[in-house]
């Protein structure tokens, strides 16, 4: 597809990343500034049975209430921001967050055990309502790269996060709270000032969850893709899991495991968002079934040994489908999102995509206890099998005689002064755009008009 600028009826020039709007840009940096000050979910649990002196058991319980909130404002935050607005939930959520975490280190055990679970339901809940203002300052079918840098800024956050955290477990676990909390409040200030204010509610758009399961329901391609991303999370996550015993147990240092997770890291932060730009006309599901389909080889590759040279190349082929398929998974379920339900689709999709946190090391255990050799191909054949059904449906949404729906609008089209309307048409199919929203009305000013250009930001 062809863009040029010529105008008020330009389009878009996509050739790189000057046309991400500004608000993108803001939540990025605010995204690389809580990542890189998210001390919480790597060092509660030593500092209850440190500092604190809890026992193991009760430590694990508050640990543990933590990640349950998080799970919950993952696959339920996104109702606040469809409800209510996402910019005032991502103020209103992220407040709580820095409150709640600022305030850990005075808090009794007991009270830390309720506090907890509403400091991670806060933390998803505004990392929901982030990510679905970043999809809405985009028009749909072009959200890929602004979901790479994103990514980028967020992983880049978590390469400064925990090492600074170290440094500062070192002088007081108090001040690794406060410092956390305060972040948190910063960049939630800066957000308040920077941010567009929500767009009015669409009239007649329902947000509850009735809507959003008539929504989902109506769209197959979705339906079948959750699993697929789901039994994906759970084999990606032996890397955090049964992949670091599997080397120890083999003779291989631990710090042959470092060396794979800081070179799939450095790969992520270099390639995926010139990858997400090159490919970002290209069919999603194509792209997200190539990535499952690298994501199962690379875990295969697991089971020919573990020699220091095949620890690397499975590392490597397996971050190459990691950065095939996260970006564009991610746009591509938010673009498949009515414009009432934005918030909601983002959690969904979150849900599944962290599922294998909780899933995977317990069901990796099992089989590696059970049959170690098994594991790895397992992996290969479950990651493969997810890809090539993606693939499949991307191929039938894209049979001739499918009807295109109807593309959805920006929800911010006051964007550094200009609107970004109706992109046209790409290469995706059917999919890549989503069903029409089956809880509202016609969109206002759907019809057929100018296309307008969109003033460079920054590269």
């Amino acid at each position: 597809m062809t863009r040029h600028r010529s105008g008020n009826h330009g389009q878009i020039d996509g050739s790189g990343m000057r046309d991400i709007p500004r608000v993108v840009w803001t939540l990025a940096a605010g995204r690389f500034v809580n990542a890189a000050g998210s001390f919480v979910a790597f060092y509660l649990f030593l500092y209850l049975t440190g500092p604190r002196g809890l026992p193991v058991g009760p430590a694990g319980l508050i640990s543990g209430a933590l990640g349950a909130g998080l799970l919950a404002g993952n696959l339920t935050g996104g109702w606040f921001g469809d409800r209510f607005g996402h910019r005032r939930t991502l103020l209103v959520a992220s407040a709580v967050a820095g409150l709640g975490t600022l305030a850990v280190p005075w808090l009794p055990a007991v009270v830390l055990a309720v506090v907890m679970p509403v400091v991670g339901y806060a933390h998803a809940t505004s990392g929901v309502a982030q990510g679905a203002l970043v999809a809405m300052a985009v028009p749909p079918g072009d959200r890929r790269r602004s979901v790479a840098v994103t990514r980028a800024a967020f992983n880049a956050g978590c390469v400064v996060g925990p090492p600074a955290g170290a440094l500062l477990v070192t002088y007081s676990f108090t001040w690794l709270f406060v410092i956390d909390g305060v972040l948190t409040l910063l960049v939630r200030a800066a957000t308040a000032r920077l941010l567009p204010a929500d767009p009015a509610p669409t009239a007649g758009a329902g947000t509850g969850v009735r809507a959003l399961w008539r929504a989902v329901r109506a769209d197959r391609g979705l339906l079948a893709l959750l699993p697929a991303v789901v039994v994906v999370d759970v084999v990606y996550r032996q890397l955090y899991s049964t992949l670091p015993v599997h080397l120890r147990d083999h003779g291989q240092p631990v710090g042959l495991y470092a060396a794979l997770i800081a070179l799939g890291s450095a790969m992520i932060l270099c390639l995926e968002i010139p990858v997400a730009t090159v490919l970002r006309r290209h069919s999603a599901l194509g792209i997200i079934g190539a990535g499952y389909v690298l994501v199962g080889l690379g875990f295969g590759l697991f089971s020919l040994g573990t020699a220091a040279w095949l620890a690397v190349s499975a590392m490597v082929v397996l971050t190459c489908g990691e950065i095939l398929y996260k970006t564009t998974a991610t746009a591509h379920v938010l673009d498949a999102a009515p414009p009432a339900l934005v918030g909601q689709y983002q959690g969904l999709y979150l849900g599944a995509a962290t599922s294998g946190t909780i899933l995977a090391p317990p069901l990796g255990a099992l089989v590696y206890s059970v049959a170690p050799g098994l594991l790895w191909p397992l992996c290969a054949i479950a990651a493969v099998t997810a890809g090539l059904l993606v693939r499949s449906i991307g191929q039938r949404n894209r049979a001739p005689g499918r009807a295109r729906p109807a593309a959805q609008h920006n929800r911010f089209p006051e964007r550094d002064g200009a609107a970004a309307q109706n992109l046209s048409a790409d290469r995706d199919g059917p999919a890549d755009r989503g069903p029409a929203d089956p809880t509202a009305g016609p969109v206002p000013g759907a019809g057929p008009g100018p296309r307008s250009t969109v003033r460079a930001t920054r590269d």
